[in-house]
């Protein structure tokens, strides 16, 4: 039986800086659960099989069992179900937060943190497996048990009309289809049902030589597509002087670490071994023979699927010169080399990323991808030996099978948002030791010291910030780094006696010194990173499924998520800094101002979509000063979501809204969706003045609220970029909570 440990790791190829905190592992124990705990695991994967096309997402049925059985777990308080004709109180909602929070709070794991689902791109398992399929490691890191698992996921998340999308939300694609189906075959599983639809599904589009860019070089890696069907990434491009826009140091760093892998192997024309299966899969995927296809035909083809962003005429001129006459020229003595000097100074880049990151890298894709470079540099090394068993920080299990995640884990972002919210139900000395241990968390996930050498690398400083996950994986972020900020002032304001000894000055001032590095000339805020190089650069963008990739542009979110902690920060050290603050604060709320929308909406890059940028976009606001009354940026906020009110009281809104980007309505209410904008509501004085839809909303989360206490797992509302949407899989209870707490502190208040 499957087991999750936390915060565990050793062994001689293992690395950490803070002894493996918040690293969630899965590990098959054969002599583990009892006769009845197994039965029950098989009968929920059974009915996730059975429900899969009418319910994509899964519940994460498998933590919560481990967790209820190691806590003891029973909620006594019981259930509400609330009439259509029955009132919200205030009473109400302290019975319905109390459910949530015991819940909630019994599947917080050891070290402080929530572990959970953070999955939901199809394509990311496939690379891995890849990966380990080309260093001849397949065997070694996946045990049977592993395999069995990968396959049901794939298995259970493939389409009715027979192929798999790029996530599980939304339709079949090239890129999903072609990966996930080689991916089984190389999981040795062969003529079923299920391949043979999904091998009726690519022949049917047009064949894997449709398939989009990141497509094209993967399967170029694994031997299943010739290197000269690609357009080229030139690893030269790294040699050009560092003033230049087009330097790939200007570039976003995922946009950077995810070509500099692909350059490498683009350099060397990389190609894995050329298996028995690998022959046999090149027959399949095709519609004529192998050796026959048109490659220089098959570079500018894509699926219809898969096509979200044509190329313009400015980037076919560019890719042209680039295969007629750069890379011929670059391939001729004496020019090449210049290759050879490119590729080492890449090599040597990889090997920095893998070592500042403790070789989980800064997501599972560049870790792929450095994996190999490493196994094609030299097979023997150590660096592929403390490449694998970062492999496990990816994987996730649940009653749906094994899946990889979108990163190693969403550790350092969803924590400081769940003490916000337990902090807004004003039940903070009821769940002192909750808040304890996530204080104690996050205190010791902060970021302690820069990187060396991090100009060479084109690293930002990361003294005094917080990564998304772990302090292993070594990225600071602008707005984790704010979240975590803002969590640890709220709980400066509270008895040491119950949330356990407050962070030091000096580690406060080094987090306000990196988030005010973090800011862009306007005083807006990126990512990973401040903007670095200009706009037009978008034009090298290769990808036809992917806008906006190359520049880390700044958002509403994440200014707004910083803008927030240095208010919090002045009210409590007006001292250190001030007049940076002051303009940083002025800049960023005049920024947030200035992206509303028309219709009184702000568009969002990181979240599904309207609802969760507005959410963001008026706690800024408000922090800043704006009010109802003085602002119309919030009066017209407040407009627009009461607008898209559900007549249930809910709030639903799809991921189509970042596809589209106009509001486009869920087939039901969202628990999620209905928290962001009440949360925006509430801080924006709609209790004072009309408190009659929040009591609708708040009648609709308490009827969601499942027996358990715990708010359901619906339509994943993570986005990134919005290129790919996933499950943050403590969103569906942290927000509720954090909702229907703000409620009734401002309803009390009210009365009072």
């Amino acid at each position: 039986m499957w087991r999750l440990k936390v915060s565990e790791g050793g062994g001689p190829w293992l690395r950490s800086v803070n002894n493996f905190l918040g690293r969630a592992v899965w590990e098959f124990d054969p002599d583990g659960g009892t006769p009845e705990e197994r039965a029950e695991v098989e009968r929920v994967r059974q009915e996730f099989t059975e429900q899969r096309f009418q319910k994509r997402e899964s519940q994460d049925l498998l933590m919560r069992m481990q967790y209820a059985k190691q806590k003891h777990l029973l909620v006594d308080i019981p259930a509400i179900k609330l009439a259509d004709s029955a009132e919200v109180t205030e009473e109400t909602i302290l019975i319905s937060l109390r459910r949530a929070l015991a819940q909630h709070s019994a599947l917080q794991a050891d070290d402080g943190h929530w572990a959970v689902d953070f999955s939901g791109i199809m394509f990311i398992m496939p690379i891995l497996i890849f990966a380990l399929h080309v260093t001849g490691s397949l065997n070694t890191v996946l045990s049977t048990e592993h395999r069995r698992e990968i396959c049901r996921y794939i298995y259970n998340h493939q389409n009715e009309d027979g192929g798999w999308g790029t996530q599980v939300l939304g339709p079949s694609t090239m890129f999903g289809s072609c990966l996930n189906y080689v991916t089984l075959r190389l999981l040795d599983q062969v003529d079923n049902d299920a391949l043979t639809r999904g091998r009726a599904w690519i022949i049917s589009r047009g064949s894997a030589a449709a398939i989009p860019q990141w497509g094209k070089i993967w399967l170029s890696v694994i031997g299943l597509y010739e290197w000269s069907g690609n357009n080229p990434i030139i690893p030269e491009l790294w040699l050009v002087p560092q003033f230049l826009p087009i330097h790939p140091g200007r570039f976003w760093c995922f946009c950077r670490l995810v070509y500099m892998p692909m350059s490498y192997l683009y350099g060397k024309k990389f190609v894995g071994p050329i298996t028995h299966t690998i022959l046999a899969i090149r027959e399949e995927l095709y519609s004529i023979s192998y050796h026959e296809i048109d490659w220089n035909k098959a570079r500018d083809t894509c699926a219809k699927e898969d096509l979200r962003y044509p190329r313009s005429f400015l980037q076919n001129v560019v890719w042209s010169c680039l295969n007629k006459f750069v890379e011929p020229v670059l391939n001729c003595w004496p020019v090449n080399k210049l290759r050879d000097r490119a590729l080492k100074n890449l090599m040597k880049h990889i090997h920095y990323e893998d070592e500042s990151t403790k070789y989980i890298g800064i997501c599972p894709i560049n870790k792929a991808l450095d994996m190999i470079c490493c196994w094609s540099d030299d097979p023997n090394s150590d660096a592929l030996k403390l490449h694998l068993p970062r492999i496990y920080d990816y994987l996730w299990l649940a009653e749906d099978g094994m899946k990889a995640q979108v990163y190693d884990g969403c550790q350092s972002w969803e924590t400081p948002f769940i003490v916000q919210a337990y902090c807004s139900t004003d039940l903070v000395n009821e769940f002192g030791p909750t808040l304890q241990k996530a204080h104690e968390f996050i205190k010791s996930s902060q970021v302690i010291e820069n990187h060396p050498d991090s100009e060479a690398y084109y690293r930002h400083r990361s003294k005094g910030s917080w990564t998304f996950s772990t302090a292993d994986n070594g990225w600071s972020v602008s707005d984790c780094s704010g979240e975590a900020l803002k969590a640890l002032l709220l709980l400066s304001k509270i008895s040491p006696d119950i949330v356990g000894d407050h962070i030091k000055e000096e580690r406060l001032y080094d987090a306000i010194d990196c988030l005010l590095s973090f800011m862009n000339k306007d005083g807006t805020f990126s990512t990973y990173e401040c903007k670095r190089t200009t706009s037009m650069i978008e034009v090298l963008n290769p990808s036809e499924s992917f806008l906006n990739i190359v520049v880390d542009y700044p958002s509403v979110e994440c200014t707004s998520s910083v803008l927030q902690a240095l208010i919090m920060f002045r009210e409590l050290y007006p001292g250190y800094r001030g007049e940076e603050i002051r303009k940083c604060i002025k800049n960023a709320s005049n920024f947030i101002e200035n992206g509303q929308r028309k219709d009184g909406s702000w568009f969002s890059t990181w979240g599904v979509c309207f609802t969760y940028a507005t959410f963001f976009a008026v706690n800024g606001l408000i922090a800043s000063g704006r009010t109802y009354e003085n602002s119309s940026s919030i009066s017209t906020a407040c407009n627009f979501l009461l607008s898209k009110q559900l007549s249930t009281g809910g709030w639903g809104e799809s991921y189509l809204s970042n596809e589209t980007e106009s509001y486009v309505h869920s087939t039901s209410p969202h628990a999620v969706n209905t928290a962001w904008a009440m949360l925006a509501l509430i801080y924006a004085g709609q209790v004072e003045r009309d408190p009659t839809p929040l009591y609708h909303a708040a009648k609709e989360l308490i009827n969601m609220q499942l027996e358990t206490g715990e708010f359901p797992q619906q339509e994943h509302v993570g986005s990134f970029n919005c290129s790919f949407y996933f499950n943050y899989g403590n969103y569906r209870n942290l927000f509720p909570i954090w909702a229907l707490g703000e409620l009734r502190r401002r309803l009390l208040a009210k009365k009072n």
